[in-house]
């Protein structure tokens, strides 16, 4: 443990160490915070949850989440193969397979389970059946920018989760240049061989950029590969892009079936912890023999199923979404609004969605600049300088009034003000 005792305090002394808050309590955007390392506090107006529709404090999706509590209990302790499902893991799979116009969806406890569980099914069909063998091996193929919990999945697809050694055929994963659709398509040129299972990957919304997968050009290549396997993780999609909230097939006008009839199999990872209140995530597909595929995963039998309040949360928050359109569309005008009037105010907010990452002149820390926004005008927005290219990372959401967007470009002006002293040649 020595060398973690030294990279840690190199760490710290770098200032690469984020800082940390703990919340006593929300009220809409306004979140009471204490600082950890002084035990301050202060009520700040939040620019950096995800809860995208406000949903989180919604009256009825709290009360979903007791009933079921009084109902069920806090847990279900262990996986829905062993001990079986509830009656809600029913009920939200078929509001989510209705919500995304796919007919069979599964449950898993979080994205990350869900893409390996992906992994699993799909490159290994998940458990070994006497008699029954397969030759075929698999090409996937990611956008270099997606999220951490397919990367992880992607770099791991070759070996069976549960197996050190796997008898599976092989996987090959190669990376295409950020939502590039000639590249992708030269790669597949190159790499894609007779045979093949053809897998491609990619975040329909971007976690740190905030722009969208070129799908329909995306089913324009993989139109020429009969039976590939298009994924699209819908975690910032959902509820935030489309007319009502139902991700990227919407935002493009039409559905999941027109891929299905250009010879296309696609999947839709959806997750709750944005736009649906809760925890947890779901893969959705139109073909009924891939769903006890990835029920029977060793990633699913090795980890509970959703907890009771967990699933009626999401549950009730979906049903809100598709009962109340007016929510998706008020994020939709917060969002442009924002936009413009951050590039009104010369910050270079990257991508076209609710997520606003705004790139920052080089001269300036992120995480100062986060920390004075906070402390002199009490605006909350998250620093970015260890994961991605340095930016302050802003997500709007459908609660925020014109006046609270209006405070934090003033109070990023001040600060940019404050921190920024650009060199004016003579």
């Amino acid at each position: 443990m020595q060398i973690v005792k030294e990279y840690v305090q190199r760490w710290y002394e770098s200032g690469l160490d984020p800082d940390e808050y703990i919340c006593h309590q929300k009220q809409g955007n306004l979140v009471e915070i204490e600082e950890a390392t002084t035990g301050s506090r202060q009520t700040v107006l939040s620019f950096c949850t995800n809860d995208v529709l406000g949903l989180v404090q919604e009256e009825a999706v709290k009360q979903a989440a007791i009933d079921a509590i009084l109902k069920y209990g806090t847990s279900n302790s262990s996986c829905s193969v062993l001990s079986g499902r509830i009656d809600l893991h029913k009920q939200l799979e078929d509001e989510i397979s209705a919500f995304k116009h796919l007919p069979h969806t599964q449950l898993f406890i979080n994205a990350w389970m869900a893409m390996q569980a992906l992994m699993d099914a799909f490159c290994h069909l998940a458990i070994p059946v006497p008699g029954f063998q397969n030759t075929q091996e698999t090409l996937i193929l990611t956008d270099v920018l997606n999220h951490g919990c397919i990367v992880s999945a992607v770099v791991n697809a070759g070996t069976r989760s549960g197996k050190v050694f796997g008898n599976s055929p092989r996987v090959r994963v190669k990376a295409y240049r950020h939502c590039d659709v000639e590249d992708l398509a030269r790669k597949l040129k190159r790499y894609a061989r007779p045979g093949d299972r053809i897998l491609v990957i990619s975040d329909a919304v971007f976690s740190m950029d905030g722009d969208i997968a070129p799908l329909p050009d995306m089913l324009n290549i993989l139109h020429n590969y009969e039976g590939s396997v298009l994924v699209m993780d819908e975690a910032h999609a959902s509820g935030a892009i489309g007319a009502t909230g139902r991700g990227i097939y919407e935002h493009f006008g039409i559905l999941p079936a027109h891929a299905i009839e250009r010879g296309v199999v696609p999947l839709i990872m959806t997750t709750f912890s944005k736009f649906a209140a809760s925890a947890g995530a779901a893969i959705s597909t139109h073909v009924a023999e891939f769903r006890p595929l990835l029920n029977v995963s060793p990633t699913s039998i090795g980890t509970i199923s959703l907890p009771p309040p967990t699933t009626a949360a999401a549950l009730e928050s979906i049903r809100q979404v598709r009962k109340r359109p007016e929510l998706v569309q008020k994020l939709q005008e917060n969002t442009r609004y924002l936009r413009s009037r951050l590039a009104e105010n010369d910050f270079a907010a990257l991508g076209e969605t609710n997520v606003l990452p705004v790139i920052l002149p080089s001269e300036i820390n992120p995480k100062m600049f986060a920390r004075h926004l906070m402390e002199t005008y009490g605006i909350w927005v998250s620093p970015i300088w260890f994961i991605a290219k340095p930016r302050i990372r802003i997500t709007t959401n459908a609660l925020h009034t014109q006046e609270d967007m209006e405070r934090l470009v003033a109070g990023m002006v001040a600060v940019r003000e404050l921190l920024y002293k650009p060199t004016i040649s003579a």
